[in-house]
């Protein structure tokens, strides 16, 4: 039996009890769906967002950077990817942090893969992912994003493009001694208290409107209809889905929701995970801002050399999971 068994029996009486809306029909099927997969969300979030951001409290902005900073080859890229998920910003405010860190002398390599990393993953992805599609899945996406995180900004570090980086950033580094507030273990947890209840803030919106049009989707769309154009065994689907996924900027709590129903109606799930990735990795407001740090041409590296991972992904798990 599920853990989320009683929330299925809560969803079941709401939809035919309480709104006697006769089972067999699509109506009930999509609110049933509805109420079911929001509440399954938000339980998973509350609980793991409260145990994941005590963590996060021990590992401030200032104190990564101070770790980030120390030069050791490839380790950075990986303890960046890896602080990524810690920190769990959306692209666009994971930019301060980017030029934050190469102030503080953090290579622009590592701080590239901190870039992708953290609005790839965090915990409302594998929390949501989890509740989806189970833990294999979620692995999945966490090893695979990190991979790509790793490998992106170690390429990036190689390609020597620091001269593509805005002047102003350089002219202001400064590798001074940075003080670093401390907490006991009450303030760790009224931290973690306001710090998930801020999460919920901003994600909640997302949440209802990705599973209610995932629900949508899911009731109302026929089966094939999504498969026959962006369906597993197409060539082009992995990079028509991440072309797709650019122009829709979302976090990942609007964007789960729609892999979760495009799988079930035959998309491969490669496919799914490449559109996620694209969704919270690349998207146009995040290269709209970089412009004012760096030039168009670091931009388009940058662009290509996760795109072209985030493809590879697709296409890899594509054939694994088939």
């Amino acid at each position: 039996m599920s853990i989320f068994y009683p929330v299925q029996l809560f969803a079941d009486w709401l939809t035919y009890s309480v709104f006697k809306i006769k089972e067999e029909t699509l109506t009930a099927h999509v609110l049933n769906f509805f109420i079911f997969d929001t509440i399954k969300i938000f339980i998973l979030l509350v609980v793991i967002i409260f145990v994941v951001s005590i963590v996060r409290s021990l590992l401030p902005p200032e104190k990564i950077r101070k770790i980030l900073s120390r030069k050791r080859k490839y380790f950075g890229n990986i303890l960046a990817s890896l602080l990524g998920i810690f920190t769990p910003f959306c692209t666009c405010s994971a930019i301060p942090l980017f030029i934050g860190f190469l102030q503080a002398g953090v290579p622009l390599g590592v701080t590239f893969s901190f870039l992708v990393a953290s609005p790839m993953i965090n915990e409302v992805a594998l929390v949501m992912l989890f509740g989806l599609f189970g833990w294999k899945i979620a692995l999945i996406y966490l090893f695979s994003g990190l991979a790509i995180a790793i490998f992106s900004g170690v390429i990036i570090g190689h390609l020597r493009v620091e001269n593509l980086v805005a002047e102003f950033i350089y002219k202001n580094k400064s590798e001074g001694q940075i003080e670093l507030p401390k907490m006991n273990a009450r303030q760790r947890a009224l931290y973690a208290k306001n710090y998930t209840a801020d999460i919920l803030k901003k994600v909640w919106i997302y949440i209802i409107i990705g599973v209610g049009l995932g629900a949508l989707i899911h009731g109302y769309v026929p089966a094939g209809f999504l498969a026959h154009y962006i369906g597993k065994d197409d060539w082009y689907a992995v990079p028509l889905a991440v072309l797709a996924g650019i122009p829709l900027y979302s976090n990942t709590a609007g964007a789960i929701p729609l892999v979760s129903v495009l799988t079930e109606k035959g998309v491969g799930m490669g496919t799914a995970l490449a559109f996620m990735m694209s969704v919270t990795a690349l998207s146009l407001p995040e290269f709209m801002i970089l412009q004012k740090v760096m030039k168009t041409k670091l931009i388009i590296i940058f662009a290509s050399i996760v795109g072209t991972g985030i493809i590879l992904t697709g296409f890899l798990f594509n054939l694994i999971l088939s």
